[in-house]
């Protein structure tokens, strides 16, 4: 997906226009001043959703490096396992 270039001074003089691009093509518009790239515009809901993509990419890849430095996980069966006692006992802190 390329972005869409607009010079800085289109936003200036026609926001609407421009904002309307940002969330029609739900791609970014980058903004030049004097011929380079400058700003990058785009709208709320596109900004949420990289902002989440973002979020999960970085849990990913702390989960990785934790795996590579040796960190231990666990299986299927051990998290399965894990979970029924956690909630066995709150089960049975409830009934006390």
């Amino acid at each position: 997906m390329f972005p869409i270039i607009k010079p800085s001074s289109e936003l200036r003089k026609n926001y609407n226009s421009v904002a309307e691009i940002c969330r029609t093509s739900k791609t970014p518009v980058v903004l030049t001043r004097n011929g380079e790239g400058d700003t990058v515009l785009m709208d709320i809901e596109t900004y949420r959703r990289r902002e989440e993509d973002l979020a999960v990419a970085e849990r990913l890849l702390a989960a990785e490096r934790a795996r590579l430095e040796g960190t231990r996980g666990y299986t299927v069966d051990e998290f399965q396992s894990n979970m029924r006692e956690a909630i066995k006992k709150g089960a049975n802190s409830r009934g006390a």
